[in-house]
């Protein structure tokens, strides 16, 4: 087990990806996550843990999910949220940290028949960046370069 205190100084990053509305992207997100390490702590690593079923946490309330998460949110200095697999959760994740004044980076693999919610393409500026992507290296180099931009 770790700690979220161990390191004050690292960068603190919440991922965000869909649970409950869907798990067909969790390998995704576990890969993202891997990357995302070397960049500082990933709050929220259990995002990608392919045990994880759509049914959540079964063995935590959704109060405390919540109360935990939005702590997470608080402590983060950074949220990447995959936003292909639409997510009521992840939405809401994503406009708790813009109220907080979090910075904010969506990814999303366009595809035909498929778009991101103008509630996200719309708030994009200097606040809430996007990423389309199709192919994962590129993702990877981009997230690369927006960290090295962002000393944060």
């Amino acid at each position: 087990t770790h700690t979220h205190t161990e390191r004050m100084s690292e960068r603190k990053i919440y991922f965000a990806g869909s649970i409950r509305g869907g798990r067909e992207d969790a390998a995704l997100y576990a890969r993202i996550i891997l990357h995302l390490q070397k960049k500082g702590q990933v709050l929220t690593e259990h995002v990608g843990n392919d045990q994880l079923l759509a049914t959540g946490e079964a063995d935590k309330t959704e109060k405390w999910i919540h109360d935990r998460d939005m702590n997470w949110l608080m402590e983060c200095d950074v949220v990447v949220a995959e936003v292909t697999q639409p997510s009521l959760g992840v939405g809401y994740e994503i406009a708790q940290a813009l109220h907080a004044g979090k910075r904010v980076l969506c990814l999303f693999r366009p595809a035909p028949g498929r778009s991101l919610s103008a509630m996200i393409r719309g708030a994009e500026g200097q606040q809430l960046s996007v990423l389309d992507y199709s192919e994962e290296d590129a993702l990877y180099v981009y997230l690369d370069n927006y960290f090295a931009e962002k000393k944060q």
